[in-house]
């Protein structure tokens, strides 16, 4: 049995919103608390606003994966068409900010996450795609990237990982956590001046697709079965199961953050809980 915290608000099950999807991915709410997250298979960005409507923000979206809002209320895109990254701004007048790396193409920009200096940590594993012409890694490793604020040179930060998928730092910027979901385990790193990663240690025995966390420092993975939550400990504490055959990104949004959003294969879900989320989602 787990030590099964109140993180999720009294009665609540996941509830499903829809599911008129292929696969969907990369979910992000702006200030408001307003939901975009990515249905990939079908080249479009979702919105899920805070008055329950559902709509395409965007088609096509250049096959966008991971999401996040920075605090201009831009979208940035791990748009993967091309293995670029991408900043959308409200007309979504789209910006290609980087797709290299010492001359190279990277892998295939899968999550990221933006911290409080400006910059930028995505994850850059390999998983081929069939809109792509090649079918082999085009970097010589699956690593974790840096991107200072207002540059287009990514600076890699992490290169021992199996491959690195979701991605979330702390509020307060000091602390970077890293799924490495072929090894099936989630990684703490210490974040240092511009962007340098320290003192790896192991975070827990699990992997996650992607990942979010709470006001409390609560830690939400995504895998085969649901959500799993950890505490600051690395102690799982909750499970949120979703009836699905792969549950694949979370974040909080809706009104005051209270609300989690997960998604899922085809489907998009929320689940009212008892904590907010923080930072950039």
């Amino acid at each position: 049995m787990f030590n099964v915290d109140d993180v999720v608000a009294d009665g609540a099950v996941p509830v499903k919103v829809s599911g008129e999807f292929k696969f969907t991915e990369g979910p992000a709410a702006d200030a408001e608390g307003n939901v975009y997250f990515t249905d990939q298979p079908n080249n479009r960005i979702m919105k899920y606003a805070l008055d329950g409507t559902l709509t395409t923000w965007m088609q096509p979206a250049g096959r966008a994966n991971g999401l996040c809002v920075d605090d201009q209320g831009r979208l940035w895109a791990c748009a993967d068409e091309n293995n670029e990254l991408w900043v959308i701004d409200a007309e979504k007048n789209v910006t290609v900010l980087l797709n290299s790396h010492n001359g190279k193409r990277l892998n295939g920009p899968n999550d990221l996450w933006l911290a409080p200096d400006g910059g930028a940590f995505f994850t850059d594993p390999y998983y081929k795609r069939k809109w792509w012409d090649h079918d082999e890694a085009q970097q010589d490793g699956q690593c974790v990237y840096y991107l200072p604020p207002g540059s287009r040179h990514p600076q890699r930060v992490a290169d021992e990982l199996e491959q690195p998928n979701g991605v979330i730092g702390t509020p307060d910027g000091r602390t970077l956590y890293v799924a490495d979901i072929k090894a099936d385990k989630t990684y703490a790193y210490a974040i240092g001046k511009n962007g340098a990663l320290s003192n790896r240690r192991l975070f827990c025995a699990k992997g996650s697709d992607g990942m979010t966390i709470d006001e409390r420092g609560n830690l939400y993975l995504t895998h085969k079965g649901g959500v799993f939550v950890f505490n600051p400990q690395g102690e799982q504490i909750r499970l949120i199961e979703i009836d699905e055959p792969w549950t694949a990104n979370v974040c909080f949004g809706g009104k005051g953050m209270r609300t989690l959003f997960v998604t899922a294969s085809t489907g998009f879900y929320r689940v009212a809980m008892n904590v907010k989320g923080v930072g950039s989602q």
